[in-house]
């Protein structure tokens, strides 16, 4: 795996006063969002660990040229939020609650977690802190920036938690996190019995809401940036696999068939590991519905 550096060189512009640092299709770096009005500057996503925040910092002190800084994650995980304390001082840093709640309940575990996931990862998160909001929210927020407003906006438990999406509405542009990825399998932090809190059934209804709203540009948590398509892609990747799921869950062999399906589907995908999480998450999900309409039966 090699190092998930982030690179503020190539910052690509997406409309007046936007700009994206891309991943460059490096695994755990993330498409990172300055996003500027006449008054201040909000930044989405700082990289995993301080050095890359760092770099994100610097890029966007420099673009914002005296204006007030801000910053927000889409969710907690590591390539996403754990650079935030690199911000303290700098930028005000706001959240919705259950992303909040998110970092403070399971931070720690996921940076044991991913340190285990090999030297490179490892070399960014040392001398890592996290980071304590500024600003908490419950379900929306409209972010001032002076001439532009941006939507932030809480879905619900899907990804995670805390997932939320941040949105432009002047320039149509949507950070959805990793609610999207492109290019890629969905991925499911399903690690029973860690954290359960992924929904595939859930992660899909807020998709088909998300593309409801036909945005211009959607910038994924990793991946090329694209249009209101690869809403629907991922939604219909996530019902397929539920589908298929559902339908051979009570076969020894469920993964591997979903799997050869999903592949031959999707070749040309990478991240094909996650396949096996979203298989778990939905068999779950299935036995739960099933024990639910057990209950009912029971009480009628």
């Amino acid at each position: 795996m090699p190092d998930p550096i982030v690179r503020v060189e190539g910052a690509r512009e997406l409309g007046r006063d936007l700009v994206v640092i891309p991943d460059r299709r490096v695994p755990l770096v993330p498409n990172i969002g300055v996003i500027g009005g006449t008054e201040a500057v909000l930044v989405v996503e700082t990289g995993m660990g301080p050095g890359n925040a760092e770099k994100v910092l610097t890029f966007a002190a420099e673009y914002a040229k005296g204006r007030r800084l801000y910053l927000t994650t889409t969710h907690f995980h590591p390539e996403h939020a754990f650079g935030a304390a690199r911000f303290a001082g700098e930028a005000t840093y706001l959240v919705n609650r259950a992303q909040a709640e998110d970092l403070a309940a399971k931070g720690a575990g996921y940076v044991e977690m991913f340190r285990g996931l090999g030297a490179p990862v490892a070399r960014q998160l040392d001398g890592v802190r996290l980071a304590t909001p500024d600003l908490v929210y419950d379900d929306r927020y409209d972010l001032d920036l002076g001439g532009r407003v941006v939507r932030l906006r809480a879905t619900g438990r899907a990804h995670s938690r805390g997932d939320q999406v941040v949105t432009v509405p002047d320039a149509g542009v949507m950070f959805t996190g990793d609610l999207v990825e492109a290019g890629q399998f969905a991925i499911f932090p399903w690690f029973p019995p860690h954290d359960t809190d992924v929904s595939g059934t859930r992660w899909l209804a807020v998709l088909r809401r998300l593309a409801d709203q036909r945005p211009r540009v959607v910038v994924p948590g990793h991946g090329d940036i694209g249009g209101p398509q690869l809403l629907v892609d991922v939604g219909d990747y996530l019902e397929l696999l539920r589908d298929e799921t559902w339908a051979r869950r009570d076969s020894a062999a469920v993964v591997d068939e979903v799997r050869a399906l999903m592949l031959a589907r999707h070749p040309e995908w990478t991240g094909q590991e996650w396949i096996e999480r979203g298989v778990g998450c939905f068999c779950a999900e299935h036995a739960l519905v099933g024990r639910l309409d057990g209950a009912d039966d029971q009480a009628g």
